[in-house]
C-alpha cells in the first residue's frame, strides 16, 4: 500500500503489458481503486492496523478521476485509456469489482459499446490494435481473448440478463477441446484454439461464471454499490 499510494497516478503499461507508450489506462487505476477498497474494507470488518482516512481519501481520488477521465461520452462507454477512443474489454471488470453497479448508466453503456464493437461471432476481443505500431507494435489479426468473453457473461449476470449470460457461456464451453480445456484465444473463422495452451486465466473465468449461473451468490454479487 506505501508502494500503491506514490505510483498509482503514473501512466504503465496496462494488463495487456502494450508495447506502445506508457498511459493511464482505465483497469489499472481500477485495480488501484480495488486496493485501496479493499484496505479500507479491511481495517473496518477485521480492525486491522493502518491510515485508513487517507485511504478512504485515495480511494475517493481515484474514483472520481476515473469518472472524469476515463469515461467517453460520445461512446456513452469506458475507454482503454484516459482521453482514449478505443474500447477495451477490460472496463468489463468495472462492475465484477465493485467500482460501479452493473446497473449504473456508463456500465450499461460500457458492455452494450463492446457488445457492439468489440466482439465477434458473439465472443470478445480485447481490444483492436492500431494499424499504425503507436500503441501496441502488434499486428491485427489476434483471435477474440476467451477470458474477456467469460468477463462479459459475468457481467450481463449482474444485469440480469441471464439467457443472453448462459448462451455465451454455453457458447464458450462449446469450443473447448475433447478434454474440457480452453487456450487463451479462439480463431472464430477457423474454429479453433489459439495461443497460451491450456489457459488458467481462461478456466479461472470458466469457473467463476459456472459457480455465478448456478445461482449461489457468487463473487461479483458480493460487491458493494458504488455511486
Amino acid at each position: 500500500m506505501d508502494f500503491l499510494e506514490g505510483a498509482w497516478d503514473t501512466p504503465d503499461e496496462g494488463i495487456w503489458e502494450v508495447r506502445g507508450p506508457r498511459r493511464h489506462f482505465t483497469h489499472s487505476k481500477v485495480l488501484a481503486w480495488v486496493a485501496f477498497d479493499r484496505a479500507v474494507q479491511a481495517v473496518e470488518r477485521w480492525d486491522l492496523r493502518g491510515p485508513v482516512d487517507r485511504w478512504r481519501q485515495l480511494r475517493a481520488e481515484i474514483h472520481s478521476e476515473v469518472c472524469r477521465e476515463a469515461f467517453n461520452v460520445e461512446l456513452n462507454s469506458f475507454t482503454q485509456a484516459y482521453g482514449s477512443d478505443e474500447l477495451d474489454a477490460s472496463t468489463l471488470l468495472i462492475p465484477l469489482v465493485g467500482f460501479l453497479p452493473a446497473d449504473d448508466p456508463r456500465v450499461i453503456g460500457t458492455i452494450d459499446a463492446i457488445q457492439r464493437d468489440l466482439t465477434r461471432d458473439g465472443f470478445v476481443e480485447r481490444y483492436k490494435p492500431k494499424e499504425r505500431n503507436d500503441v501496441d507494435g502488434l499486428p491485427g489479426g489476434e483471435g477474440v481473448f476467451l477470458p474477456c468473453s467469460f468477463w462479459l457473461v459475468d457481467a450481463l449476470l449482474m444485469l440480469g440478463r441471464d439467457d443472453e449470460a448462459r448462451e455465451l457461456f454455453e457458447k464458450l464451453l462449446g469450443v473447448s477441446n475433447d478434454l474440457g480445456l480452453l487456450s487463451e484465444e479462439y480463431d472464430p473463422a477457423a474454429k479453433r484454439l489459439l495461443g497460451n495452451y491450456p489457459q488458467a486465466f481462461t478456466h479461472v473465468g470458466l469457473v467463476n461464471s459456472a459457480y455465478n449461473l448456478s445461482h449461489h451468490i457468487g463473487p461479483a454479487h458480493q460487491r458493494t454499490k458504488r455511486t
